[in-house]
């Protein structure tokens, strides 16, 4: 496993130790500060590939995953990716340490706020980082979960669910499009690739699926950068703390959307399909967030569609600089290279002069108590650090000298001017009108920027509306928008170091053949058409600044019924209406009717299937003989079938259910599956003692004497399962599709070192399917104690169910202490020697947790707890945590994830040994399997409702 690997997956496994950090330090010491540890390290780290990239060379770092399905985690690193991967860990840092003093160490779950961050930025160095389409999805689906909780982190604000879901909504609704999408692009190119893809350009653009492709990539790059119409999601996710906002809204989620065009840029640039949308999109964008902020009254909302602006002028510039694709000669295409790099340029400074703001923000709020422009004003004398903060990220925002937002916002306007220059695609009218748009949306922007300087720091203060005195914050909290806003004002005076050692090998990765682009950037250029527009832009923005009070109530004439946000809530109150409906029509509280929507829907699939297909066909020619035994065996489980149905006692119903089962335990024997009979036995004798102490808590069989009337439908279902399910087993012994793969796992001993073939395939072959199913148990087993244990803070912990039916019978306690250590001895027998002999983790952890649940029964809780003082739930964990690690090991060897290897030791006493990490896995399991059973039978005995 390479290094850069290593650091991705880093935020990930710190995130699983934050709680154990939070709980022991704190409230000595803030969380935060061992955290701000990971991104710095990281940030530092990814510094050393700057003169890589500079020089014109990439890195790729190989780690195999899947790689039969072709699915490997390839890391790629150029300038595109470091310029992503710098912002992430640096903005990061920035954020973190502003968290430490924004959040209170006593009030705040922060380890659940660092577990969110950590796993957003690791899923985020992930995505930029992936050349595989299938693992960038993968983690682009992880930042949309980790975002939803980082929203939602403050979740008993209504408010903030509802932010959270909607962002959650309309991402994840993105990012299956995108799916869609890659999985079209890899039908294309035959390649999982990114990098292979890109060197595919011509063969894809030419194939039939090119453009649904496009659209619904596209679609996942909007969604998750808040283009227009899909922007309606960030505002409501200003509901998260500061800190939140500051990092997902300034250089990271919302920067996503734009990486994705910017490295996709190379397949579908270059057509005019993928300039008119990109463009089209971010144009529209930019005006409408520009609009939009200049009537906002809550600080953060405006900063919200003020970012909806800004990401619009980025993709607008990725959409004109894909133009450069379309034309052959380097000296053609540099004129729209040119934008490409202005929307790189841009993409650094706003991730700047952004962050800072929301810090200032966040200060303003965390200080005065409120963001509402209405209720502010005259705190340059009480905060003169943040008004000057304010100033320096304002009007940067608003592209003025000397600030690093001037440059880019002068490079914005020479790519849209380009247009007029050099028309592209057919571009005449709107040649002329995107550049007005363009100019436009800048005047509102210089609008709103003057709104936020000025309406907040400048006039009358009016402490009598304010919860709180107001005075400035404290240095800790200072120190990152001052970094920020320092790169602010150094960008502006040193715009080509950026340029070199950024700009140039990002413009290499997105446009390929601009390798040799010269870009100088310098603040003057003489009077030109730029400067011109620059001065246009303050002089009508001032003025309209000055009489805002006369033109702003144009906004009321708009009406509200007509909202994007409108339009979304009313969508989604249908589609919940709706659903209700439908459910209150099928969902009519009886078990019954349940069972006949199942097992109609499975005589529906499954019947029709094999009837369409042709898919009956019997031959018994080859089938064994049924002895007498055998016979037996089925007749006796037919009977206690009978009996289950039959039953006037529920006791005498599970005794039966258990004989049912022992039986099918003892078929196994006589079809020599020695490893199914030895789990079905465990199996039936936990599941009984669960059954019992469920049954426990419902009320007895009453007697009632009605008649049972006949009901046809029952008949036809029973019937129709009986003989689908039948037909089915008879069938598939009759076709074989594919070559049989048996002969594979009869070398289980040469491939894995084991003679049980059946725990080879559970620990080795098929070991991500086991590791997956212990996951699903303890899933269920929180399940049952969650459900069980909600609400139940305030009662009293009472005897449990197994104390108050444990016998005082002092040879039941004698023979459970030798009992028990047989079958512990049993348990730990069955673990070892599965690898060779019938046994392994799963059953002999049921075996450990039959021992345990004697031991339960025969002597009293307190006795248990001080010989055994153990959390089943965390030793659940700590199972499904070993597993996954043993799987994840395999990384450290160049192997494929879950790769399990085996050798030969000579050991003291024991002589030859053989060892295998397949036993470490199944440790793993074992724990899973005891922490999960008595995890449930413990909560259920102890409930007392």
């Amino acid at each position: 496993m390479s290094l850069l690997h290593i650091m991705i997956f880093i935020p990930f496994l710190f995130a699983i130790l934050v709680p154990f950090i939070h709980k022991m330090c704190n409230p000595r010491i803030h969380t935060g500060w061992f955290v701000l540890i990971v991104p710095l390290g990281i940030f530092l780290y990814l510094l050393k590939y700057i003169p890589l990239t500079a020089s014109g060379k990439t890195a790729l770092f190989e780690l195999s995953w899947m790689p039969s399905l072709g699915i490997n985690f390839t890391a790629y690193l150029d300038g595109l990716a470091l310029i992503f991967a710098l912002l992430i860990t640096g903005i990061g840092a920035l954020v973190i340490l502003y968290s430490i003093y924004y959040l209170s160490k006593e009030k705040e779950a922060l380890h659940n706020f660092y577990v969110y961050l950590l796993l957003f930025m690791g899923a985020m160095l992930g995505l930029v980082f992936s050349d595989n389409i299938f693992v960038l999805y993968v983690f682009w689906e992880l930042t949309s979960i980790s975002s939803f909780l980082l929203i939602a982190y403050w979740y008993h604000r209504k408010n903030s669910r509802y932010g959270a879901q909607k962002a959650m909504l309309i991402t994840i609704a993105g990012g299956l499009a995108m799916l869609a999408g890659l999985i079209l692009l890899s039908i294309m190119a035959d390649t999982y690739s990114v990098r292979e893809m890109m060197s595919m350009a011509q063969e894809i653009a030419s194939h039939k699926l090119f453009l649904p492709a496009m659209i619904l990539l596209l679609l996942g790059a909007f969604t998750k950068s808040a283009q227009f119409p899909f922007s309606i999601w960030l505002p409501d996710a200003m509901e998260a703390p500061t800190p939140i906002s500051a990092y997902l809204h300034s250089a990271t989620m919302v920067k996503a959307g734009i990486y994705l065009v910017a490295r996709f840029t190379p397949v579908f640039g270059g057509s005019a399909e993928w300039f008119w949308l990109v463009t089209g999109a971010g144009i529209v964008t930019l005006l409408y967030g520009s609009l939009n902020a200049v009537q906002q009254k809550d600080l953060k909302a405006l900063l919200a569609y003020s970012t909806i602006s800004q990401l619009g002028l980025i993709m607008s510039l990725l959409g004109l600089g894909s133009a450069a694709l379309y034309y052959r000669t380097e000296n053609e295409s540099s004129v729209y290279a040119f934008a490409v790099a202005a929307a790189i340029f841009h993409l650094i400074n706003h991730s700047t002069f952004k962050g800072s703001l929301f810090m200032v923000i966040g200060i303003i709020d965390h200080e005065a108590g409120t963001r509402d422009l209405r209720r502010l004003g005259g705190l340059a004398a009480l905060m003169p650090v943040s008004f000057t903060l304010a100033i320096i990220g304002s009007f940067a925002m608003a592209g003025l000298p000397p600030f690093n937002g001037f440059l880019s916002k002068e490079m914005f306007f020479t790519s849209v001017l380009t247009l007029i220059e050099q028309p592209v695609f057919g571009a005449k009218t709107l040649a002329v009108l995107i550049p007005i748009i363009a100019w436009a949306a800048s005047v509102f922007t210089f609008i709103y920027c003057m709104i936020l300087v000025f309406k907040t720091f400048t006039g009358k203060h009016h402490p009598e509306k304010l919860d709180k005195p107001v005075h400035e914050a404290p240095l800790g909290m200072l120190i990152p928008p001052m970094i920020l806003a320092a790169l602010v004002i150094g960008i502006f005076f040193v715009p080509n170091v950026i340029a070199d050692y950024f700009l140039k090998p990002a413009l290499a990765a997105v446009v390929p053949a601009q390798t040799g682009l010269d870009i100088k950037i310098s603040a003057w250029h003489g009077w030109n058409t730029e400067v011109f527009m620059t001065t246009g832009v303050i002089a009508c923005g001032a003025l309209l600044y000055r009489s805002l009070k006369k033109w702003s109530p144009v906004y009321q004439l708009y009406p509200k019924g007509f909202t994007l946000n409108h339009a979304y809530n009313l969508v989604l109150q249908g589609m919940e209406d709706l659903s209700l409906k439908i459910t209150k029509r099928y969902m009519t509280g009886f078990v019954r009717d349940y069972l006949v929507y199942i097992f109609f829907i499975i005589i529906l699939v499954l019947g029709g299937a094999m009837w369409l297909l042709g898919g009956t066909s019997f031959n018994f020619s080859k089938n064994a003989p049924v002895n007498a035994f055998e016979v037996g065996m089925v007749i006796g489980m037919i009977m206690a079938v009978l009996t289950v149905l039959l039953a006037k006692l529920r006791l005498t119903a599970i005794i039966a259910l258990g004989a049912l089962g022992f039986l099918v335990s003892l078929l196994f024997v006589v079809f020599r599956a020695p490893d199914l009979a030895l789990t079905q036995l465990v199996v039936e004798t936990v599941t009984t003692v669960l059954f019992l102490l469920c049954f426990y808590h419902l009320p007895e069989l009453q007697k009632e004497k009605s008649r049972i009337s006949f009901k046809l439908t029952n008949l036809v279902i029973s019937l129709g399962v009986g003989s689908v399910f039948t037909v089915l087993a008879l069938s598939a012994n009759n076709h074989r599709f594919s070559e049989t793969i048996s002969s594979f796992f009869e070398d289980s001993y040469t491939l894995a070192g084991a003679k049980n073939m059946v725990n080879a395939i559970l620990v080795d072959f098929r070991g991500l399917d086991t590791m997956l199913e212990i996951l699903v148990l303890c899933i269920a087993g929180l399940g049952v104690f969650t459900l069980i244990h909600m609400g139940d803070k305030d009662q009293k912990s009472g005897s449990s169910l197994l104390e108050k039916i444990r016998s005082n019978d002092v040879i039941l306690r004698t023979v459970t202490k030798a009992a028990s250590i047989i079958i512990f001895t049993f348990a730990v027998y069955l673990f070892f020697g599965g690898h060779h002999n019938p046994g392994g983790g799963f059953v002999g952890g049921l075996s450990g947790a039959a021992g345990l649940i004697l031991l339960y029964l025969a002597f009293d809780f307190e006795t248990i707890r001080e010989n055994i003082p153990v959390d089943f739930k965390k030793l659940a964990a700590a199972g499904v945590l070993i597993a996954v690690m043993t799987g994840a090991g395999s990384f450290l060897f160049q192997a494929p994830f879950m790769s399990q290897t085996f050798g030969h030791v000579e050991l003291p006493v024991f002589g030859d040994t053989e060892l295998a990490t397949a036993l470490i896995f199944d440790l793993g399991v074992a724990l899973a399997v005891v922490g999960t059973a008595m995890t449930i039978i413990l909560t259920i005995s102890e409930d007392e409702s």
